[in-house]
């Protein structure tokens, strides 16, 4: 039966795109053929409001062994015949609805890209943006991902290493899950997503198929509103004991040599990975759905294409091999079967029972090929005007700094976030042991090297919203600041980015901008981009859209175990270094936002090639020896990094601000390019002849000292009862 445009509406199609299904097919498609355009030109599948400006990101580099859109993750060489394998994704629609299967989903999802490739995953990040910390909904919210993204990871035996918490209002309705997961394998090993070889056997392996996840990529295609709770089937349910049976069972079949292409099934489920692998391909594909193993009965053929269900893979086999591959299903107790074939031509064929549903040319479907692609209109927004208003002298500065310094470390955004973490395994299932020494980015050992990888999650969204051009560009420089202070080359990048609806022209403005900020910064620091996630439709029907969230995962280098670098304070004596520009700046701080609720402000000073400048000398610091601590300066500004560094190192601090710079602004402004050192009084001179030789400004501000944070000799309190109001904020306000 012949769909109609009503219907094709209804999925979340264009009258237009209605007209183009037609066009390519030369005739109406029926309902099931508009289902799977529908999931297949979402904008979660096909990016077509996003691709055009995504293709102008930095995608080349010496390292690179598979650019942007080529694998399912990137994958860039770290020596010693090693490659790492890394991606991040969002889940944000289906956590804001279902937060713990929301969550955890998202994980098994971005660990399966990774081990769809062969890759082994050694590490999980994530960055997590939620609303107003005091209200029900929210406190649920937190507690739900949080547990969801704990029991997943524990239980596959991934370890959970770094991330970062956010709080604003904007999120209230549509919070963030971005999960970044990382993977190790020999260079040469890893598997593409390709389907060659005519008469070649389908063989789809893992759980059953199921009802739920119908529809998700469609889901996560439109605004949330008061009925989204009825789009609940479109949220999967994970198993994460299937996961590692799914896991292993891969790892033992790439090494049989058998497979030629694998890919997991994730957004659109069957539809996706068949078409793509196809289309990758050049070559067609014959599925009897009939023959996909099912947990419900009576499934329609459109519902078993569309299914989401979680823990399941696409595997494409040698012909002839398939009793060495069903032994190894069986040994891992998965539930697997033939499906189908690999055929000549171009087209993706779905039966059932027999009888022809479905017959599409696959390039039609994917990214890049027949998808539509649209360059939508962009304004400038309207509160750019509040911005351009603003005036520093009319921020009054507190007489009282110490209660200002006691308020900033206890705001959800700077506080502790251990409430969260702890419920994370740090340590488990540690193949590529990982480290909890204190530093700016989390650290794994590579088993079998003297080099670790550098991991690090950023994006300071205010920032972006303020000025989405320059806040993107200093989301990168930050997570390369991050892993230079921790003794690392920042390597290459994989975005998530996280906006409101595109056919809003101020949306789009701050997408189009903020991709624009990213491409300068990946060129300055030399870190292309590898792939990632676009995340839009994160805006109310009432339309609220979240600060846009272009959340940056940066994987870098440590060459040597020495050159690992901590933030915390190492001895009494050692003297504190302010290294980078200082500004009487304040905009976009926590303090600006929080303390004096100004929520109009232009980002914070930022100069992309003193950046690069500062951390190309910081690094050399380093790899000298001289450093004992280093540590960024970013939210709160330097008092709260120095606090950070005394609470980590169990110690204090004595220090003296600058007179030529507002007290206020020197201690909690967010001015960028930043960081603190610590070295030893013997190394003073060379410290300071070295940055000076480099161009880059290093001012003495004090040393390591007793047990309180002295400021001007003004006691800011003891270290010990410091750290008890951080540790506790979190938890105190969340009722937890």
């Amino acid at each position: 039966m012949e769909a109609t445009l009503e219907q094709a509406q209804q999925l979340g199609l264009l009258p237009e795109e209605f007209d183009k299904i037609k066009s390519i097919l030369g005739r109406t498609p029926n309902f099931t053929e508009l289902s799977i355009y529908s999931v297949m030109w979402s904008e979660h599948c096909s990016y077509k409001n996003s691709i055009t400006w995504l293709k102008t990101l930095p995608k080349d580099g010496p390292a690179m062994l598979a650019k942007a859109g080529e694998e399912n993750a990137g994958l860039v060489d770290i020596g010693d015949g090693l490659a790492c394998c890394f991606k991040i994704e969002s889940h944000n629609h289906p956590s804001a609805i279902e937060p713990y299967q929301g969550a955890a989903t998202g994980v098994g999802g971005i660990n399966r890209d990774i081990f769809s490739m062969g890759a082994r995953p050694i590490a999980q990040l994530n960055s997590l943006r939620f609303g107003n910390i005091d209200t029900a909904r929210t406190k649920w919210l937190v507690k739900g991902v949080t547990k969801g993204i704990g029991d997943y990871g524990n239980a596959f035996g991934i370890p959970t290493v770094g991330g970062e918490v956010y709080f604003d209002d904007c999120y209230e309705t549509n919070i963030l899950v971005n999960a970044m997961s990382v993977g190790i394998a020999k260079v040469g090993t890893t598997i593409s997503a390709i389907s060659e070889g005519v008469g070649n056997p389908v063989y789809i392996f893992g759980a059953a198929t199921g009802k739920d996840g119908i529809h998700g990529a469609a889901f996560a295609s439109k605004d949330i509103s008061e009925d989204s709770v009825n789009d609940l089937p479109s949220v999967q349910v994970g198993d994460p004991f299937w996961e590692k049976l799914i896991l292993e069972a891969s790892m033992e079949l790439i090494e049989t040599g058998s497979i030629i292409g694998m890919q997991d099934m994730g957004a659109a489920g069957i539809t996706c990975s068949t078409s793509e692998m196809a289309a990758k391909s050049k070559t067609g594909m014959k599925v009897h759905l009939d023959k996909v193993p099912m947990r419900q009965e009576n499934m329609k053929g459109w519902e078993i294409l569309l299914s989401e269900s979680q823990e399941r893979m696409l595997v494409i086999l040698k012909k002839g091999t398939e009793k060495e591959a069903e032994a190894i299903f069986k040994k891992w107790e998965l539930t697997y079967a033939q499906i189908g074939e690999v055929t000549e031509g171009d087209r993706v064929q779905y039966y059932m029972n027999g009888e022809l549903e479905a017959d599409i040319p696959a390039e039609s479907l994917v990214l890049g090929g027949g998808a539509p692609i649209y360059k939508r209109e962009w304004t400038e927004p309207t509160y750019f005007e509040k911005i351009k208003a603003y005036k520093f002298d009319t921020i009054e500065e507190p007489s009282d700094l110490k209660a200002v310094a006691e308020f900033l470390l206890c705001e959800p955004n700077i506080a502790s976030k251990n409430w969260v973490f702890t419920q994370y395994d740090s340590m488990v299932g540690t193949v590529n042991q990982s480290t909890n020494k204190a530093s700016d980015a989390a650290v794994v050992r590579v088993k079998g090297s003297n080099k670790s990888l550098a991991l690090t999650v950023d994006c300071n969204s205010r920032y972006v919203y303020a000025d989405p051009e320059t806040g993107c560009a200093i989301a990168v420089a930050e997570a390369a600041r991050n892993i230079v202070c921790t003794g690392g080359v920042p390597g290459a990048v994989t975005n998530c980015l996280n906006f409101g609806n595109p056919y809003d022209k101020e949306v789009y403005y701050q997408f189009k901008h903020s991709i624009d900020g990213m491409g300068k910064a990946c060129l300055k620091f030399g870190t292309p981009v590898t792939g990632g996630n676009v995340s839009f439709y994160n805006q109310s029907t009432e339309g609220v859209a979240v600060f846009p969230t272009p959340t940056i995962g940066m994987v870098g280098i440590i060459e040597k175990p020495e050159h690992h670098m901590g933030s915390a304070f190492q001895a009494e004596g050692d003297f504190i270094f302010l290294i980078g520009k200082s500004q009487n700046d304040i905009s976009s701080s926590q303090y600006l936002a929080k303390y004096h609720k100004v929520n109009f402000s232009p980002a914070p000073y930022f100069n992309l090639d003193e950046e690069k400048q500062m951390q190309d000398a910081l690094y050399a610091a380093i790899c000298s020896g001289k450093v004992r601590s280093a540590h960024d300066v970013s939210e709160g500004g330097l008092f709260v990094t120095l606090a950070e560094s005394a609470m980590q190192g169990k110690t204090g601090f004595d220090i003296c601000t600058d007179a030529h710079i507002r007290k206020d602004a020197w201690l909690f402004g967010e001015a960028q390019g930043r960081a603190v050192i610590s070295v030893s009084p013997s190394n003073k001179e060379s410290i300071e002849k070295h940055f000076a030789d480099m161009g880059v400004d290093c001012l003495h501000i004090g040393s390591v000292k007793g047990n309180s944070m002295v400021i001007d000799s003004e006691d800011f309190g003891a270290t010990a009862d410091i750290k008890n109001l951080y540790h506790n904020a979190l938890a105190l306000r969340l009722g937890a």
